[in-house]
């Protein structure tokens, strides 16, 4: 573990010249990913150094026979070597991205729908917490003021911390969440059960995924809100297909023809970086698969039963009788829940690649 510590230290250094170096700012994306892997490396210089200085101070202690201060050292010790363990435990490189995030309603009608809403309330509250910027990209309401679709990008502000970055924390939400309360257009007070689906996407940047405009096919249309009422008297919706993929995103919530085309794109990238990874992981060896998460979007991955104010990851076990905190964007233990099982697996496949 101390020699893969020594290479980081020294990677450390080189990166600290290279942000002092002006010409690394004269190259946007690459001061960005400088800084990002600067901030990365530099929870595991901290813990480190003041691992080291633990050590210093025990020894220390003990020639001086303070039997309760030495105590108190070693324990301080042992919680930071774990620390810098988790630390050098390899990470899914998407984890420092911001994220894409769609929320789509599915079985239930308008219930669903406001269902969809409720959620992205929910992350948005989450976001706030955090500091994170969230902004609308697409939507399609419905008649009741629900979503039947919504996009929207979350996004940090600066440099944050490792595994603190939008993707890291909110790439579990991804599945189809199910509720259970009695929905505003049931007259009888009976308890219905419907769903939305989540989707979250590393948000790709250009350096990521180069898209040329001869693979795009653009097509306009013109914007209708719920019902089918228009809602915009100009085409400028936007549909765009990657036709070496297949791939197809729509956008209509600007008013201009551009701006939609611009944030079409935007989405596009990001769902082209995650087929990307996607084909990479089905193709990775064992050791690759360590690095990648597993968890099946597609399975049912949280029920909210508003009755018993209760939520529950099928996932992880995870329940919780906080549900209307939780709706408020109370998110940290449920996700926490997820963090904590997916470290305890990349320990245990890294500590057996040891072995």
């Amino acid at each position: 573990m101390f020699e893969a510590v020594e290479a980081l230290l020294s990677e450390h250094a080189e990166l600290e010249r290279q942000m002092s170096d002006p010409a690394t700012h004269a190259d946007p994306a690459r001061a960005k990913k400088v800084g990002r892997r600067y901030a990365e490396l530099g929870a595991v210089v901290r813990t480190y150094r003041a691992w080291q200085q633990a050590g210093d101070d025990l020894e220390a202690a003990r020639e001086l026979e303070l039997v309760e201060d030495a105590a108190e050292l070693s324990a301080q010790r042992t919680e930071l070597e774990e620390r810098l363990q988790r630390l050098l435990v390899p990470r899914d490189p998407a984890d420092d991205k911001d994220v894409i995030l769609e929320v789509k309603g599915g079985e239930g009608g308008e219930e669903s729908a406001l269902f969809a809403g409720d959620l992205l309330r929910m992350y948005t509250r989450f976001a706030e917490t955090k500091g994170w910027r969230v902004e609308i990209i697409d939507a399609t309401e419905s008649a009741l003021g629900g979503y039947k679709s919504v996009t929207a990008s979350v996004a940090a502000k600066g440099t944050p911390e490792p595994g603190q970055a939008p993707y890291a924390l909110l790439k579990f939400e991804g599945g189809v969440h199910r509720v259970q309360r009695v929905p505003v257009t049931e007259s009888q007070g009976r308890i219905h059960t419907s769903a939305a689906g989540v989707l979250v996407l590393p948000e790709a940047e250009d350096v990521d995924v180069q898209v040329n405009d001869a693979d795009l096919r653009i097509d306009v249309f013109r914007s209708s809100g719920p019902g089918g009422q228009s809602v915009n008297t100009t085409d400028s919706a936007v549909r765009s297909t990657h036709l070496p993929t297949g791939l197809v995103v729509s956008c209509q919530n600007e008013k201009s023809q551009l701006q939609n085309k611009e944030q079409a794109l935007r989405i596009l990238r990001s769902r082209l970086l995650e087929a990307a990874q996607a084909a990479a992981d089905a193709e990775a060896s064992d050791a690759r698969r360590s690095q990648i998460r597993t968890v099946d979007r597609s399975e049912r991955v949280r029920t909210y039963n508003f009755p018993e104010n209760r939520v529950s990851d099928h996932r992880t076990g995870f329940k919780a009788y906080n549900l209307d905190a939780v709706m408020d964007g109370a998110l940290d233990d449920v996700i926490g829940s997820l963090v904590d099982a997916d470290l305890a697996e990349r320990l245990e496949t890294a500590d057996g690649s040891r072995a």
